[in-house]
């Protein structure tokens, strides 16, 4: 990400001036853009709402970064992954940058000035351009699978009390391509109470396998725990899954993408590793797990920390708390935030409460090796907490490799 050849000095420092009224419009205008681009184009409505909001952020970004636009690539790299996944074209961004400055002109009115509106119309087309570019290449990486592809659900099986996972095959009996462990497909079906269709991200589970993909997803049920009274807003996908998808039923499915994952130096070399996770957030760790342990779990050290509600709630335990004991190398550490009655210190867990690495030995962390690396995966207060301690122990921030649900987020 260069420099502006396509902007006049003049149009930089109109962008500049005018960063903080956008940013501070940045909600309405991303409201009113979502609401007239799905009025004129209601076939939109299968891509994730947050699409077209990450992609206004990124906007704002870009522009607040226009003089050092390289903080911002791990974030366009998170954006464009996202897209190819959902099969965005180059022609949905001529659609997305009119009805994006429509929404500007609506929201500022007399203050997006003619001269203001070409400056953001030629900022939004540096940054499109960008975008096309590399989402262009992570489809020609795809070998011609870049459209939706059937899936056929051959087992489903319940992990924990609201995580069941789906093992998926594709209906044409092809070999399924390599992917790097932590990363993620699409999932796109008809949602009947929406009356239209959605797509959603989700991480695969498993190690990479030629005849099936593994998805494992927790039943959204929407509710807020800071305003037990609020509305809830369940998430459609997951509990259309969960609640009328069985063996035998379709879903299209994308190519696997995602720029978390566990770097192929990684797999390969004998470098400590600690995964930490929070919730669902164990699903791309899992992967990971499972392929770092297919291949050499004798060999190096390797530590799986999770926190959970409760045991029950917990996918995968007692697969994961086995690996110890096939190899004196593995550690795991399991916190439970409210241990349900008969679950016992010791036995089913190690910690009472939320991850905290505070209550971990600095040897369990291998943070005496500079070549550890942390995988880390949850809710984005979780992450940047975890982030944080490592940080204050001494870890190097290129070795703290996390993953935000969604469309992640935008540098300020």
């Amino acid at each position: 990400m260069g420099s502006n050849p396509g902007m006049t000095p003049d149009q930089i420092a109109l962008i500049k001036a005018t960063v903080p009224v956008l940013v501070e419009h940045g909600n309405t205008i991303t409201t009113v853009f979502y609401r007239n681009i799905l009025e004129a184009h209601p076939e939109l409505n299968s891509v994730n709402g947050h699409q077209p909001r990450a992609l206004a952020g990124a906007l704002y970004a870009y522009a607040s970064h226009i003089d050092d636009l390289g903080a911002l690539s791990s974030a366009v790299e998170l954006i464009c992954n996202k897209h190819a996944s959902l099969y965005i074209k180059a022609e949905h961004y001529n659609v997305v940058g009119k009805y994006l400055l429509e929404a500007m002109g609506e929201v500022l009115g007399a203050e997006l000035t003619p001269e203001i509106h070409d400056a953001w119309g030629a900022a939004y087309w540096q940054l499109a351009d960008i975008m096309i570019g590399r989402e262009k290449q992570l489809y020609e990486q795809a070998e011609g699978w870049t459209d939706w592809r059937k899936f056929k659900i051959v087992n489903k099986v319940k992990e924990s009390e609201e995580i069941t996972s789906f093992y998926l095959a594709p209906v044409d009996g092809k070999s399924l391509p390599a992917f790097q462990p932590g990363q993620y497909i699409s999932v796109q079906t008809y949602v009947p109470s929406l009356k239209h269709t959605q797509a959603r991200q989700y991480s695969l589970s498993d190690q990479p396998k030629s005849d099936y993909y593994r998805i494992s997803v927790k039943k959204e049920l929407g509710l807020d725990p800071a305003d037990p009274g609020a509305a809830a807003h369940p998430g459609y996908i997951s509990n259309v899954l969960h609640e009328t998808f069985n063996t035998g039923d379709t879903l299209e499915v994308s190519h696997p993408y995602g720029d978390f994952f566990l770097s192929p130096t990684d797999s390969q070399t004998e470098n400590p590793i600690v995964l930490i996770a929070a919730g669902v957030g164990l699903t791309p760790l899992t992967s990971m797990l499972n392929t770092l342990t297919s291949k050499s779990p004798a060999a190096r050290k390797l530590h799986f920390i999770h926190g959970a509600r409760s045991a029950g709630a917990r996918a995968f335990q007692e697969q994961i708390s086995q690996l110890p004991k096939q190899s004196p190398s593995i550690r795991t550490t399991f916190f439970t935030s409210h241990p349900s009655e008969g679950e016992k210190e010791g036995v089913d867990y190690d910690h009472v409460g939320r991850v905290d690495l505070t209550k971990l030995k600095d040897q369990d962390l291998f943070l005496d090796d500079a070549k550890t690396e942390y995988y880390i995966c949850g809710p984005a207060g979780f992450m940047t907490n975890t982030e944080s301690v490592l940080k204050g122990k001494g870890v190097s921030a290129d070795r703290i490799k996390m993953e935000l649900f969604g469309t992640g987020g935008i540098p300020h």
